[in-house]
Formats: C-alpha cells, sequence, structure tokens
C-alpha cells in the first residue's frame, strides 16, 4: 500500500500506517498519532475518565475535522 497523500503529490511511498477514520494510507510523514481519553461508566453517559489513553492514527484531514480546525 502506497501513502494516499503523497501519491496526490506526486511522490512514490510507502504506507506504514492507516486511518482509522477515512481508511487512507500514509507514510511516517502524514501519518498523526494522537491520544484518546478513555471513559467508563454506565447507560447513559460515561462517568469517569480513565486515567489511561488509547492511541490512535489519523490523516492530516481526518485530524483537522475531529479538532474542528477550518
Amino acid at each position: 500500500m502506497k501513502c494516499y497523500v503523497c501519491a496526490k503529490e506526486g511522490r512514490d511511498t510507502d504506507a506504514v500506517a492507516v486511518c482509522i477514520v477515512c481508511g487512507m494510507g500514509l507514510c511516517m510523514d502524514h501519518a498523526i498519532r494522537e491520544e484518546n481519553d478513555i471513559w467508563e461508566g454506565g447507560y447513559p453517559f460515561p462517568a469517569k475518565k480513565v486515567k489511561q489513553q488509547l492511541p490512535r492514527i489519523l490523516c492530516p484531514e481526518c485530524s483537522l475535522a475531529l479538532k474542528g480546525d477550518k
């Protein structure tokens, strides 16, 4: 699999990760690793934030969209 962002720029770079939102293949330069907070608790809302975080890999576009920075 190749990096989608690099391919759009005319470069041929192997992908090392996949965006968990859109599924785009990403190279090391375009993969963004962010930490997700983990919440536990019952229905209807989580009650307590767990100290540990869960890593996630995002593409630049999905990272911006999730942060609301447009």
